[in-house]
């Protein structure tokens, strides 16, 4: 199942949030090679996970974590634009209907639906909070995974070649892209609402809203 859960709430959840920061530290350090920091504990983190991101965690059967994303709102610190703001020409994305995904994850065990899962979650966030864009950095393998989920992204600037090919991209809010995505990755919509109205749609109040 999805999980849409507040970096504040991951104590919550001790299995999935080691699982994640370890397959992160996996995916970026060890398969790709990025330069990015682990801690003794084996765990990938950056100073955007200290700013209380919404992630989005694809629970597997057993509990553990198949894959996942981080969410942040561009009008606040984000890698886009403080990090990769060189590939937009220098325009800073800054709207409260653009939301940031980065450290796009899966497990090295990961079920063959958990990328298309983890896209849908992006169509539900912008659907259920009326966003016009998400947009990401990704790197090279992505891009047909991307396409083969059926969600590509309006890539606006890209560096570097071969497996350190890195990219930041939009993807427009489309009704049709949800439905496909959501048909490829074997996820009834009605089910996929339900995870998201679960975490959103009573109780707390997500602090992105605000902003909106």
């Amino acid at each position: 199942m999805l999980r849409y859960v507040y970096a504040d709430e991951l104590h919550k959840y001790p299995k999935l949030a080691e699982g994640m920061f370890r397959d992160r530290a996996d995916q970026f350090k060890t398969r790709l090679g990025w330069d990015v920091h682990v801690n003794d504990k084996g765990e990938e983190r950056d100073q955007y996970d200290d700013l209380n991101p919404i992630y989005v965690i694809w629970e597997e059967p057993d509990g553990s974590h198949g894959g996942s994303m981080r969410v942040l709102p561009t009008t606040g610190s984000v890698m886009v634009n403080e990090v990769f703001g060189h590939l937009t020409g220098g325009k800073p994305i800054n709207s409260p209907l653009i939301w940031e995904v980065t450290r796009f994850c899966l497990s090295r065990t990961a079920s063959p639906h958990t990328a298309g899962a983890i896209m849908l979650s992006g169509g539900e966030m912008m659907e259920g909070f009326g966003l016009t864009h998400i947009a990401g950095v990704f790197d090279a393998r992505m891009i047909r995974i991307y396409r083969l989920i059926g969600s590509s992204p309006i890539v606006l600037g890209t560096e570097g070649k071969g497996r350190e090919q890195i990219s930041v991209g939009m993807w427009p809010y489309s009704a049709d892209d949800c439905n496909r995505v959501a048909k490829r990755a074997g996820i009834p919509r009605e089910l996929s609402r339900l995870w998201f109205k679960t975490a959103f749609g009573v109780g707390r109040q997500h602090p992105f809203a605000l902003s909106a």
